[in-house]
C-alpha cells in the first residue's frame, strides 16, 4: 500500500511528458504555418485578382467591355449571358470590372514603382550628403506634404487633362515624399555603419558607396511600404475617376464604374457592388501583405 502513492504520480509524469512535448510541437507548427498563411493567403488572393483582371475576359469568354447595346441596359444579376448583369449602356458588368481592374492595377503598380525609384534616390541623396542639401530637399518635401493629397492630385489631373498617363503623373507626385523620407531615414542610419566608413577610408567615391553599400541596405525598408502604397494609389485613383478627374468612360476603371452605378443604385445596386467589392478585396489583401512584410523585416 505504501508503494502506490509514490508509483502513481511517477506513472502520470511519464505519460504526461510526451503529451506536453507534442503539445509544444503542435503549437510551434501552428505558429509557423499561421505566419505563412498570413502572408501567402493575401498574396494568393491578390494574385488571383490580377490573373482574373488580365486573363478573365478570355478565360471566361466574356463579351467585349464596350460592345453593349441599350436594349440590354441595366440587366440584373444572373441575366442570360451576363453573370453580374449589365451597366446603363448595356455593357457586361463583369467584363468591365476585369478591364477596369486591369487599369487600376497598372496605375497602382506603375505609379508606386516610379514613386519608389524617384523618391528613394532623392531621400538617399539628401541623407548621404546632409547639410544644406538635406535641409533644402526636406523642406521642399514638407511643403508638398502640407497640401491635401487628393486636392493636389485633382489640381494636377485637371491641369494636364483626364487620361491614364496624366493621372499616373499626378499620383506619382504624391508617392515621392513618403519614399524620400523613408530612404533618407534609412540612409542616415546606414552611412555611419562600419562597412560604409571602411569603404570611405579605402577611397571609394560617393557614387560607388551609394550604389554598392547604401542602396541595397535601404531596399528592405522600401519593400515594407510597397504593397500599402499600391493600395493607397488605387484608392486615390478610384477617387479621381469617381470625381471625373481621372479615367473617364468609355474606358473603364473601378472608380468611374462606381460613379456610373451610383445613379441607379436604388434599382440596380449590383453596378456599384461588383467594382466596389473588387476594389475592397484588392486593397484589403495589399494591406495585409504590407503588414506581414513590416513584421518580417522588423520595421
Amino acid at each position: 500500500m505504501a508503494l502506490l502513492p509514490n508509483a502513481f504520480p511517477d506513472d502520470i509524469a511519464v505519460q504526461a511528458q510526451p503529451r506536453l512535448q507534442s503539445a509544444g510541437t503542435f503549437r510551434g507548427l501552428v505558429r509557423r504555418h499561421s505566419g505563412k498563411v498570413a502572408l501567402w493567403g493575401p498574396v494568393t488572393i491578390f494574385g488571383l485578382i490580377v490573373l482574373a483582371c488580365f486573363l478573365g475576359p478570355w478565360l471566361f469568354n466574356l463579351p467585349a467591355y464596350s460592345d453593349g447595346s441599350l436594349s440590354q441596359a441595366n440587366l440584373g444579376l444572373g441575366a442570360p449571358g451576363h453573370l453580374f448583369g449589365t451597366d446603363p449602356l448595356g455593357n457586361d458588368l463583369l467584363s468591365r470590372s476585369f478591364v477596369g481592374g486591369r487599369v487600376s492595377i497598372e496605375v497602382g503598380l506603375g505609379v508606386t514603382l516610379a514613386g519608389a525609384l524617384i523618391g528613394s534616390n532623392i531621400g538617399m541623396f539628401a541623407g548621404y550628403f546632409g547639410g544644406r542639401v538635406d535641409t533644402i530637399i526636406m523642406r521642399l518635401i514638407d511643403v508638398q506634404l502640407a497640401f491635401p493629397a487628393l486636392i493636389l492630385a485633382l489640381l494636377i489631373s485637371e491641369y494636364l487633362g483626364p487620361s491614364e498617363f496624366h493621372e499616373g503623373i499626378a499620383l506619382t507626385v504624391l508617392t515621392i515624399p513618403n519614399y524620400a523620407r523613408l530612404s533618407r531615414a534609412a540612409t542616415l542610419r546606414i552611412r555611419e555603419r562600419e562597412f560604409v566608413i571602411a569603404a570611405r577610408i579605402m577611397g571609394a567615391n560617393r557614387h560607388h558607396i551609394s550604389i554598392r553599400h547604401i542602396y541595397p541596405n535601404i531596399i528592405p525598408s522600401l519593400i515594407t511600404i510597397f504593397p500599402i502604397t499600391i493600395a493607397i494609389v488605387m484608392l486615390v485613383e478610384a477617387a479621381l475617376s469617381f470625381l471625373g478627374a481621372g479615367i473617364r468612360p468609355p474606358a473603364p476603371s473601378w472608380g468611374n464604374m462606381i460613379a456610373t452605378g451610383q445613379t441607379i443604385i436604388q434599382t440596380t445596386p449590383i453596378d456599384v457592388i461588383v467594382p466596389g467589392a473588387f476594389l475592397f478585396v484588392t486593397v484589403f489583401s495589399l494591406n495585409l501583405i504590407g503588414e506581414q512584410l513590416r513584421m518580417r523585416f522588423g520595421r
